[in-house]
């Protein structure tokens, strides 16, 4: 690091020198991971590039449609593009998708019906999705559970797949209609699924029962590895585009992918049977859209290097990481065990601190909509909510672990983790 760098960082954020020697031994020992993960980025980089060059993407489809949208070719287009770079049938990609929550909960509700079960194979899913299945909350209001849909989990042996246990319930309640699985780790401790693992396990339910619609839960996995899901057997998954594949451009908006009539099926539940798909203006936000999937391969890995750092330099201070800098990785999140309310939050402050926009604010914990813990989030974001700029969050309760993920530049990720750790630190 350059003198004039270590000045402005002790000038500006009280950096210290302990704190620069921790990041200097672990600048270091990242080297070779990054390497790694630039040549996935490489090979990711050229499936988009492909995709795009096969619909002969052109600025005629940076549309602005209003109204019902009908023939919104920018749409249409972006949707054939993403079904090609996950290798899928049909795709749904849409700015009117709120969140990745409403994306998922549009998969399973288009394709669940009265009677019919659902199971999450990866334990219990991540906080926002027990009022969708209506496992939390007493009112349970427009859940699956008030429509009739049944709910099981098979719970993880040391964040592995039990598969005595899936092999039991699916051979025995034949009213599952559907595997639910979270490729990222939620607000758990374990490591996010890698593709070899999603494919072992999706092969595993299909020769079980190959009349079962397997869904994976994608967010913050695109991109990260060589493979989707889509490419290993999955029938559908879905996740968010301000995310990782919202390349930090995109405004807003989701996507779900997978087999044709699975994905038209989830369409009637954004908007009504008997339109789908068919309507949905994009308001101008279609060059946004193809610009931010053209830079996501990048942009994901710039995360993803942030991830790895912050890993190694907060576990050379003495915390333990989840995953460590040098494990395999399959999504952007890290995880930082800090057995201390006070360190978690300070953490998140520091993050908040070292942001682009509202650098000013104090982040502390609220109760936020859709979660049963208060939760504290740090996110100075050019697009309020995107997780793949830097951003951290946690739910306040024991062991007090937060989540950091994002970082549109490794730049800018490793100096909001330095500051994360002064604040903690000093």
């Amino acid at each position: 690091m350059l003198q004039a760098t270590k000045d402005l960082l002790f000038k500006q954020y009280k950096i210290n020198d302990a704190t620069i020697s921790l990041y200097e031994k672990a600048i270091n020992d990242v080297e070779e991971q990054f390497k790694i993960y630039d040549e996935i980025r490489e090979l990711n980089q050229l499936k988009v590039l492909a995709a795009f060059q096969e619909e002969h993407i052109s600025d005629s489809h940076f549309t602005n449609s209003s109204g019902y949208g009908y023939g919104d070719i920018g749409r249409d287009s972006l949707e054939k593009v993403y079904a090609r770079i996950f290798n899928a049938e049909s795709a749904l990609v849409r700015p009117h998708f709120v969140n990745g929550t409403h994306a998922i909960g549009c998969a399973l509700m288009g394709n669940l019906r009265p009677n019919d079960t659902m199971v999450c194979i990866s334990g219990a899913p991540y906080d926002t999705l027990h009022n969708i299945i209506g496992i939390s909350g007493e009112e349970n209001i427009g859940s699956l559970k008030e429509y009739g849909v049944k709910y099981k989990q098979v719970n993880l042996i040391d964040g592995k797949f039990d598969f005595d246990k899936i092999k039991k319930v699916l051979q025995e309640d034949k009213s599952i209609k559907l595997v639910h699985v979270q490729r990222s780790t939620g607000y758990g401790w374990r490591k996010s699924f890698l593709i070899e693992e999603l494919e072992e396990v999706i092969s595993f339910v299909k020769s079980l029962r190959d009349d079962v619609l397997v869904f994976v839960d994608n967010c913050y996995g695109e991109f990260i590895q060589d493979r989707e899901p889509t490419d290993v057997g999955a029938d559908l998954i879905a996740g968010s585009l301000i995310k990782n594949i919202g390349g930090g451009i995109a405004p807003t908006g989701g996507y779900i992918v997978g087999k044709e009539k699975y994905v038209e099926q989830a369409a009637y539940r954004l908007t009504i049977p008997g339109i789908g798909g068919e309507c949905g203006s994009t308001f101008g936000v279609m060059r946004s859209l193809f610009q931010g999937l053209f830079l996501a391969p990048h942009t994901a890995m710039e995360a993803v290097k942030t991830a790895i750092f912050c890993a190694r330099i907060m576990e050379l201070a003495g915390f333990e990481v989840m995953p460590k800098y040098n494990d395999k990785r399959s999504d952007i999140i890290q995880a930082i065990k800090f057995n201390d309310e006070g360190k978690l939050i300070n953490f998140c402050k520091g993050i908040q601190k070292g942001s682009p926009i509202d650098s000013f604010v104090q982040c502390e914990p609220w109760a936020m909509p859709g979660y049963t813990d208060k939760v504290i989030m740090a996110a100075g974001a050019f697009i309020q909510g995107s997780s793949i700029e830097l951003s951290a969050d946690a739910p306040i309760r024991e062991p007090f672990i937060a989540y950091l993920q994002g970082g549109l530049t490794f730049d800018h990720g490793k100096i909001g983790v330095l500051i994360a750790l002064s604040k903690i630190i000093q």
